[in-house]
């Protein structure tokens, strides 16, 4: 009788080793496709709220909406304008990247978590929803003679048909409401955060937006409706507001970048 020879311990071992081997191998590139496949739904989403913003202007004279709500909510009042929008089609509100609260229940968010949208216009009662986009608050159309929480009204873009479009942010990847960046000398609205998603509240404007979600970087829909993924470093060279310098101080060589960002590339 024939006797089958079945396989050795040491066989096993080696067959198991080869497996491990592989497994580790892969994983790693299975991890960066998960990754950049949620980075084009989140960019997918942001072409949507490009075509909202767009109708919006479109019935209101070519201007964005007034960034004053009765209760003082300024940083969220884009959300008081687009709701009935997007109102049917909530998740639009989400990057995929980032589609829970934080473990805390702080209500600002983080680089993969999203932030409290208030049910009222006090600014913090209630939750009516949880996103994770925020708006460029220098888009407003506000009063000529009313500075928005310290923004210059004559700074703002009030306008989809501002000069030099491309360059404008309107909508993006963020961990709070909206944020208006300034490079006015010796503003804090320009300073990096010294870690990802540092929150420090009021005035830290560009925190708000440099979160590492997307692998170094965040998507935004411009005033021209264009999306694309903006590298964490290029924030400071992007037209925030009219006046906004982009020779400012975190554009020039040899910037002092918090450690967390000095290996990024410029952009």
């Amino acid at each position: 009788m024939r006797h089958r020879r079945g396989f050795t311990l040491i066989e096993l071992l080696v067959v198991i080793a080869i497996i491990a081997v592989l497994v580790g191998i892969l994983l790693p590139s299975l991890s960066r496709a998960k990754k950049q496949a949620k980075m084009v739904v989140c960019q997918s989403l942001l072409k949507q709220w490009g075509t909202i913003w767009s109708m919006y202007c479109d019935d209101n004279n070519g201007y964005f909406s007034s960034g004053i709500s009765s209760g003082g909510w300024n940083r969220g009042e884009w959300v008081i304008s687009l709701r009935y929008q997007y109102q049917t089609k909530g998740d639009i509100l989400k990057c995929p990247m980032a589609t829970k609260r934080l473990p805390s229940g702080d209500y600002w968010g983080g680089p993969f978590n999203t932030y409290s949208m208030p049910e009222d216009e006090t600014g913090f009662s209630g939750v009516a929803e949880e996103p994770s986009y925020g708006q460029n608050c220098w888009v407003y159309n506000p009063p000529s003679n009313i500075d928005i929480q310290g923004r210059p009204a004559a700074y703002h873009w009030r306008t989809k048909d501002s000069l030099g479009t491309a360059y404008i942010p309107v909508f993006a990847d963020s961990m709070w409401r909206g944020g208006g960046p300034s490079s006015d000398k010796g503003s804090i609205s320009c300073d990096p955060p010294s870690e990802n998603g540092q929150w420090v509240d009021v005035n830290h404007e560009m925190k708000h937006f440099c979160i590492d979600r997307h692998s170094g970087g965040i998507n935004i829909v411009f005033m021209d409706w264009h999306v694309e993924k903006v590298g964490l470093k290029k924030l400071w060279k992007l037209k925030w507001h009219k006046n906004f310098d982009t020779h400012n101080a975190w554009t020039q060589p040899n910037a002092p970048w918090p450690e967390w960002m000095r290996n990024l590339p410029e952009g």
